[in-house]
């Protein structure tokens, strides 16, 4: 239909559906491989708009291969030992005789209930063993749970996807040797050089890079672009070497960079991140438009019977026979047992297969990537949808993110954080002051002690239910330290600091830049002197109930002293007074303001 349309104008329209989607995903919170699917399908077979083979021909798969071994790269960046260092003995059986229990599952369910060849089947369900970080991170956004769940299904995903592309050159030469007469040990020694090169090349160029960043070899500028040239050599040169030793390689030189030791990865982490994103969601568009409807609705109903037995068969053995015994309760067995989505590798690695072997005019191989896609699409539809309610019914999701967490113990922090915990709102405070936090403690308040921005606070502060930082210590480059150190975590609009200087002509100069700072707390002109003086005086921290006929105007007009702090509906999403001007709560929330103590009349008492 619309096949006339130029190359840049078809990647312009890729990229505009690739951050529509993510869009999609975080206004609904919902996992944005849904949205992507659907996009791809719509713009591929439906509306004719993208066709990938067209537009990017013999370069498709070199360049979905090279995208997915950035992807497991910065998968492999979040993976530390330490992590896992109590469920150690649970990943690796996990990733063997987890990893086997599910390859016989699914091929037995693709032989016989799609009825494609034992040989295929086996095929098949070696490559279906991977889930992988297309899926599972954007998933653990949405379902948000547990550290220890969180760290499992990390692992697993990242490290399986070489493994199953390991397993399914196994099978495949495994399938030539029969048609060429080939020796069975061929295929063994093929395998063995994947593993030994990829692993091999993979930890010694982590190592070596490891010790250009952390004896400053490289300067600060340079880490990011240069770590990128290195993985995409690193998988070129290893894949020409031996063919698919690259997703192994680049895996374990994540995983070696990850945890070596006085190496700092969370810039070349946050680069990889953004670049991840955008190379997740172009994939998915582009591998879904090649998807041809008529095979898949020739296949609807079997492949609906391969996805239920993978849902309910498959994945819920694996997690039996690698979590027994464990240390696992049954609530984080049965969340870990209902998340297993396919995603971008099983594509990757299935499209490729199926290309090779209908060169070879194997029976049956056209039936490869549909059946891929149904399982796809069915795991990632069905769990995405479900998990996050599964989650909260087995007890096993963190709280919401809407809570404060403050940096400073003060005065002003204390009263603040009281309200907020008395309207419900977790909080937690954080000062490296022992008499802060006893007081914060006296009054009931859950304290870390200990800075904020330091090693031991990445390691054993506890961020889960906090979605903002309220930096409200006296001294001004703290607080911007803070700033920079949680807009990872919190984002850049969720990170607050008040101001301690007036603004005096002087003071600019000992200001840190705004840039850093975060968003000013309850306005500009609202400062720490003035809140504590008046919090000294006997000013109280108070909220009120708006509705149509007491609005926020209303209260304004009656009470022009009030200091808004902060507003929040039925959503429970704090909404924070930055700009006093345009600060505007909607009826039928909840406002808290601070009423000074020489205007406190009997209808706001």
């Amino acid at each position: 239909m619309f096949t006339h349309l130029e190359p840049a104008l078809v990647f312009a329209l890729i990229g505009l559906m690739a951050m529509l989607c993510q869009w999609l995903a975080w206004r609904t919170n919902a996992p944005s491989i849904v949205f992507l699917l659907a996009c791809g399908i719509l713009a591929g077979p439906v509306l004719g708009i993208v066709n990938a083979d067209d537009l990017l021909g013999e370069l498709l798969f070199p360049i979905v291969s090279l995208a997915v071994a950035v992807i497991l790269f910065e998968g492999s960046l979040t993976l530390r030992f330490d992590e896992i260092k109590d469920m150690t003995s649970t990943v690796w059986r996990m990733l063997s005789v987890g990893v086997l229990v599910t390859w016989a599952v699914i091929a037995t369910a693709a032989h016989y209930l799609v009825g494609l060849a034992l040989e295929l089947a086996v095929l098949f369900g070696a490559i279906m063993v991977v889930t992988g970080p297309t899926v599972i991170s954007p998933m653990l956004r949405s379902v948000r749970p547990t550290e220890r769940i969180a760290s499992l299904l990390r692992w697993e995903g990242i490290v399986i996807d070489p493994l199953g592309a390991v397993l399914a050159i196994l099978v495949f030469d495994v399938i030539l040797t029969q048609r060429t007469d080939a020796l069975f040990t061929s295929a063994l020694i093929s395998v063995s050089k994947i593993v030994f090169v990829g692993m091999v090349s993979g930890c010694a160029v982590g190592y070596l890079l490891g010790l250009a960043l952390r004896n400053y070899y490289l300067p600060d500028y340079l880490h990011n672009v240069s770590t990128l040239l290195v993985v995409v050599a690193l998988f070129a040169i290893t894949d020409s070497l031996v063919h698919e030793s690259g997703l192994l390689a680049v895996t374990a030189m994540g995983i070696w960079l990850a945890n070596m030791r006085d190496v700092h990865v969370d810039d070349i982490l946050d680069f990889k991140e953004s670049l991840s994103l955008l190379l997740i969601s172009g994939l998915f568009i582009l591998l879904a438009s090649r998807l041809q409807l008529d095979t898949l609705a020739a296949i609807a109903l079997p492949a609906l019977g391969v996805v239920v037995v993978v849902q309910f068969v498959a994945r819920p053995l694996k997690v039996l026979v690698s979590t027994w015994p464990g240390g696992l309760t049954w609530p984080e067995r049965g969340l870990l047992a209902w998340i297993a989505p396919r995603g971008i590798v099983a594509a990757a690695i299935a499209s490729l297969f199926a290309l090779k072997l209908e060169e070879i005019a194997y029976p049956g191989a056209q039936l490869m990537v549909p059946l891929t896609f149904a399982l796809i699409i069915g795991t990632v539809v069905w769990q995405g949808l479900t998990a996050p309610t599964v989650a909260r019914w087995l007890g096993v999701a963190r709280p919401e993110p809407n809570g404060v967490l403050f940096l400073g113990g003060n005065v002003v922090a204390r009263a603040l954080a009281l309200k907020l915990s008395q309207a419900g709102f977790q909080v937690v405070i954080a000062d490296s002051s022992w008499d802060n936090i006893s007081q914060a403690r006296m009054a009931g308040l859950p304290t870390f002690f200990g800075s904020a921005v330091s090693e031991h606070a990445d390691r054993k502060l506890d961020l889960a239910g906090l979605g903002c930082l309220f930096a409200v210590s006296r001294r001004d480059d703290l607080n911007a330290l803070a700033c920079l150190r949680f807009t990872h975590a919190f984002g850049r609009d969720s990170v607050y600091s008040l101001t301690t200087r007036t603004g005096t002509p002087s003071s600019a100069k000992h200001t840190p830049a705004m840039a850093h700072r975060g968003r000013e707390l309850f306005g500009i002109d609202v400062t720490y002197a003035q809140l504590a003086e008046l919090l000294g005086r006997g000013a109280e921290i108070r909220q009120t109930t708006l509705s149509e006929t007491f609005s926020y105007d209303d209260m304004r007009k009656e009470q022009p002293t009030v200091i808004p702090l902060a507003a929040w509906g039925a959503s429970r999403q704090l909404h924070v007074n930055v700009d006093p001007e345009n600060f505007q709560p909607a009826p039928q929330s909840t406002l808290m303001y601070l009423l000074p103590d020489d205007a406190k009349p009997d209808s706001l008492a």
